[in-house]
């Protein structure tokens, strides 16, 4: 297990628990507000979070893709991290905001 795929699980799972937060947040306000907007805030996050709960099983516990994406070039595995990092940082600044 490279470096590299290790900082993207980790990122994945950051990811999911912001996700987690925000669903659940978002899921309530709309339960008492019922406006479109929060409901598609809420229908966002849940499609987010069902993309990085695909994504971690794929790079964690699915045989055939946890070898393929290990035995990538060091290069692809960066770009795979900085995208899934820049996803996290979003996801904070988000919950950051929503928090205050």
């Amino acid at each position: 297990m490279g470096l590299w795929l290790t900082v993207a699980r980790v990122a994945m799972g950051m990811n999911i628990l912001l996700l987690v937060g925000l669903s659940y947040v978002w899921a309530g306000n709309y339960r008492s507000v019922r406006s479109k907007y929060v409901l598609a805030l809420f229908l966002f996050a849940v499609l987010l979070l069902a993309e990085n709960v695909f994504a971690l099983y794929f790079f964690s516990l699915n045989p055939l893709t946890r070898q393929w994406l290990e035995a990538a070039a060091t290069t692809a595995q960066i770009a795979m991290v900085l995208l899934r990092l820049l996803e996290t940082s979003a996801l904070a600044l988000l919950t950051w905001a929503m928090w205050q």
